[in-house]
C-alpha cells in the first residue's frame, strides 16, 4: 500500500528559501513589513504550488553528471568553432534541415534536459517535442548525414542521461 503524503510547512524548503531572499532583494529593504511578507509568500506559494510537481527521477550517478558537463562543454566548444566557419563561408554551401530524433526516454526532466543540449549546442535548436514525448524536432544550420545526427544526438547526449537518471 502506498504511504499517503504528510502535510509539511516548506514542502520545497530551498523554493521557499529563494522565494525569501529575492523578495526582499527585489525591494532592496529588510523593514518588519517586507520581513513578514517574505515570510508569507515563502511559505504559501510552495504550499499551494507543491501539488502541481510530477514526480520526476532523480539523478543516480553523480560522476556521470560531471562526465556529461565537461561533454557538454566541449562540444559546445567544438560546434563554435565550426558554426563560425560554415557563417564566414559561402551561404549557399550550407543544408538546413529538419531531423526526427527518436526519444528512448519516457519523463520530463531528461527531455528537457536533452532538449536544451541539443540548443545549447551552436548549429543546431531543439525546435518542438511531439506530443506522446516518441520524437524530438531538431533543427540543424548544416546538415551533412541525417543518421550520423541521430547517431551523435542518442549516444553523447540521450544514453548518458538515461544513466544519470535510470531510466
Amino acid at each position: 500500500m502506498k504511504a499517503q503524503p504528510r502535510f509539511r510547512l516548506l514542502p520545497m524548503p530551498g523554493h521557499s528559501f529563494l522565494l525569501f531572499i529575492v523578495w526582499l532583494l527585489l525591494n532592496n529593504t529588510v523593514a518588519p513589513g517586507h520581513l513578514v511578507l517574505a515570510t508569507f509568500l515563502a511559505i504559501a506559494i510552495p504550499l499551494m504550488t507543491s501539488g502541481m510537481q510530477d514526480p520526476q527521477p532523480s539523478f543516480q550517478k553523480p560522476f556521470a553528471i560531471i562526465r556529461y558537463i565537461f561533454v557538454v562543454i566541449g562540444d559546445i566548444i567544438a560546434a563554435n568553432f565550426e558554426v563560425a566557419l560554415l557563417v564566414i563561408g559561402p551561404a549557399k554551401l550550407l543544408k538546413p534541415a529538419f531531423v526526427a530524433v527518436p526519444v528512448d526516454i519516457e519523463h520530463e526532466l531528461p527531455i528537457t534536459i536533452l532538449a536544451s543540449t541539443v540548443s545549447l549546442t551552436p548549429g543546431t535548436v531543439s525546435a518542438e517535442i511531439s506530443e506522446d514525448r516518441q520524437w524530438l524536432y531538431v533543427h540543424v544550420l548544416n546538415l551533412s548525414d541525417e543518421e550520423e545526427l541521430i547517431t551523435s544526438i542518442k549516444q553523447r547526449y540521450e544514453r548518458p542521461l538515461k544513466e544519470i537518471f535510470q531510466c
